[in-house]
């Protein structure tokens, strides 16, 4: 059975990224984590979680089509932090749903390092699902 712990973090794509590092970090007082400008990574604490900002020219941020529009996409993705399980027990139960996954690879997060698998939900939205902690296999 698959478990919800929390959420992780999401991840915003943005055609300004000076506008939003003032909204979240002088407004909502978020501090800057972690920047990776060689993919156009901006990544906010947001208390137990974290909001990453992707810049819409940037190598991620091309990955998710027109900038934030009407009918551009402005969220990438959403992480949820879930329970410890086997990965392949995982990848069974996603399956069985008729649900495709992508392979499991170690991926920072709110809490760092750890595995998490990409599926999307029935409107297309692309979730993250990320083990509250590793569970290593034999």
């Amino acid at each position: 059975m698959i478990k919800v712990k929390a959420i992780d973090h999401i991840v915003l794509r943005t055609s300004d990224l000076a506008a939003m590092l003032r909204f979240y970090c002088d407004l909502l007082n978020c501090s800057v984590e972690r920047e990776l400008p060689d993919l156009g990574l901006v990544q906010l604490r947001a208390g137990t979680a974290l909001i990453d900002l992707v810049s819409v020219d940037s190598e991620l941020g091309k990955l998710g089509g027109k900038p934030p529009q009407q009918d551009g996409r402005n969220m990438d993705h959403i992480c949820l932090r879930i329970a410890p399980l086997e990965e392949a027990e995982l990848t069974r139960i996603l399956n069985q749903q008729g649900i495709d996954t992508t392979e499991f690879a170690e991926r920072y997060g709110a809490e760092g390092y750890g595995r998490s698998i990409y599926i999307n939900d029935p409107e297309s939205n692309v979730v993250e699902l990320k083990f509250e902690q590793r569970i290593t296999t034999a």
